[in-house]
């Protein structure tokens, strides 16, 4: 039988076995013991400090909170991994295109942008392809990402959003769809509406000044009054279904509202029962993961999506789940 150790006898074995886990901790392939890393690092509990510089540069319209998120995901792994994280955006495409040719000149470690309007960008995507600057895309240009350049690809697929809504509102009984579209020559706004009409062919589109939220209103009551057949609305972001609601009141209109897209309001809007359900791409994600992919494509060469999309929707957020998702939401990460 093995002798009884002291207490003594204890303390000493226990404070040896520490002192060898941090000795050997010292020694590994992971460098400096956890306390020295968390020093090393940007941020609480960062884990590199990489001194990489990236820009995001993005359509968003001023004033738009759907992007807050995109940001917010972005700033999270750019402090995590000791980043500068350059953000601008612009609504027009060559004031965009204008943007990622500025990053190109500045040398910056990496570019991730949108392609809304990817035939109108191609020219300065290829600018820092020339400049051996990594590209990825995110939220928009899903079909034309690689033909644009772009190594890598964050976000929904589009027409298969769509599909999925149409499909849902007509297994709802829903014949008549007004899709808002918000954003002229955006394709994936194009896409999602086409994605609807494919489950319910008597779909209509609608174009209206996303930057003008009363001109919104305005353009969807006149409509709602003068089409009493229509019996479903989409909209393609979440302050474009808060216009709805005001000009589906206004015109007395008894239609249902679909949203893609979530906000705040828009979330409390599905808990009222005032949106039936919301088309999430989680944007939170879509911003962490195009700064993360950079990262780790400078740090290690490392491709993240095997040469396809990696997608971050469709997820349908409705009665069954918006208890769970609306705390997430009002902490701008869903």
């Amino acid at each position: 039988m093995t002798p009884t150790r002291t207490r003594k006898q204890l303390t000493v074995v226990a404070g040896l076995a520490t002192a060898a886990a941090l000795a050997l901790a010292a020694c590994s392939g992971g460098g400096a013991p956890a306390a020295q890393q968390a020093v090393a690092g940007s941020g609480g509990g960062a884990g590199d400090n990489s001194g990489y510089t990236i820009a995001m540069i993005t359509h968003e319209t001023p004033g738009d909170t759907f992007w807050d998120k995109i940001k917010a995901g972005a700033n999270q792994a750019a402090k995590n991994n000791g980043i500068t994280l350059k953000y601008s955006n612009d609504p027009d495409p060559g004031k965009q295109a204008t943007l990622i040719q500025n990053a190109v000149d500045s040398k910056v470690d990496g570019i991730a942008t949108t392609l809304a309007t990817p035939d109108a960008l191609a020219g300065a995507v290829k600018s820092a392809d020339d400049a051996g600057i990594p590209v990825v895309a995110f939220n928009s240009g899903i079909d034309q990402y690689a033909q644009v350049g772009a190594s890598m690809y964050f976000g929904s697929d589009e027409n298969l959003a769509g599909e999925t809504a149409g499909k849902r509102i007509a297994e709802a009984g829903g014949k008549k769809v007004l899709c808002v579209i918000q954003a002229a020559g955006s394709v994936a706004l194009e896409a999602r509406c086409a994605g609807v009409k494919k489950g319910v062919a008597a779909t209509e589109n609608i174009q209206v000044n996303g930057a003008d939220d009363p001109s919104v209103v305005s353009a969807l009551q006149a409509k709602l009054a003068q089409d009493k057949s229509i019996d479903y609305i989409v909209t393609l972001g979440a302050p474009i279904a808060l216009d709805a609601l005001k000009a589906m009141e206004a015109a007395g209109s008894s239609a249902k509202l679909v949203t893609f897209d979530l906000n705040v309001d828009a979330a409390q809007a599905i808990k009222d029962k005032k949106i039936e359900f919301s088309i999430d791409q989680q944007p939170y994600v879509q911003g962490y993961l195009a700064v993360q992919a950079l990262y780790l494509n400078k740090k290690n060469g490392n491709d993240i999506g095997g040469g396809k999309a990696v997608l971050t929707g469709p997820s349908f957020v409705d009665a069954s789940n918006i208890d769970t998702i609306l705390p997430f939401a009002k902490n701008n990460t869903r």
